[in-house]
């Protein structure tokens, strides 16, 4: 008969931090050698997989298809086989997701840049170049440290600056932000890990 490999388990098809990936776990006595293939397919064109050539015969458990996505507004669902010399699996797919809808964002980095009576601050978002387009945005909070009591800036477009009159600042200010889109409703990521900068220190 024909000898066949263990299929790949749990594969399932997630966003994280403003990537579409699929995932998997080697099938349960899969040989050292294996790799793996896969195949995408978009609601458009129901029945053509299509081929991903950066995930072709690869030995890592996950691919990353962001920026081979036909279309962002559409579901796609993803497959993969495992494949060992002459041998491979039966291919396994994911469950649908759509992008605009599904995707899941990671806090930006803050650059804090403080001059006199003046802090200015913009985000850096961890974006691939394909999904820079969206109108991502963020939301950024500046407190004294130690206070509960945060002043909020909402919705700031990602490339632009925030200016900070610090005039009447003094102490140890500190300041975080999360990532923001809006989809069906508003989505938003963790607040990145605080920056704090001393300000007007009388040495």
């Amino acid at each position: 008969g024909h000898v066949q490999l263990p299929p790949p388990q749990n594969v399932t098809l997630l966003s994280k931090d403003f990537d579409m990936i699929l995932t998997w776990a080697p099938g349960e006595g899969s040989p050292p050698d294996v790799t793996y293939t896969v195949r995408y397919e978009s609601q458009e064109r129901m029945d053509k997989w299509i081929k991903v050539p950066h995930c072709k015969n690869i030995h890592r458990t996950s691919c990353n298809l962001t920026c081979v996505l036909p279309n962002f507004f559409v579901k796609v669902r993803a497959r993969v086989k495992a494949v060992s010399g002459r041998f491979q699996s039966p291919w396994v797919e994911s469950q649908f997701k759509e992008y605009y809808l599904d995707v899941e964002l990671a806090p930006p980095v803050l650059n804090v840049n403080v001059k006199k009576n003046l802090i200015h601050v913009n985000a850096s978002f961890p974006l691939a170049t394909c999904v820079e387009s969206f109108s991502w945005m963020y939301d950024l909070h500046l407190w004294e440290a130690g206070s509960q009591d945060k002043k909020q800036y909402q919705d700031i477009f990602r490339k632009n600056t925030v200016t900070i009159d610090t005039t009447a600042l003094r102490g140890n200010y500190c300041l975080s932000a999360r990532s923001s889109f809006q989809s069906i409703g508003f989505k938003h990521s963790k607040f990145s890990q605080p920056v704090c900068v001393l300000l007007n220190h009388k040495g």
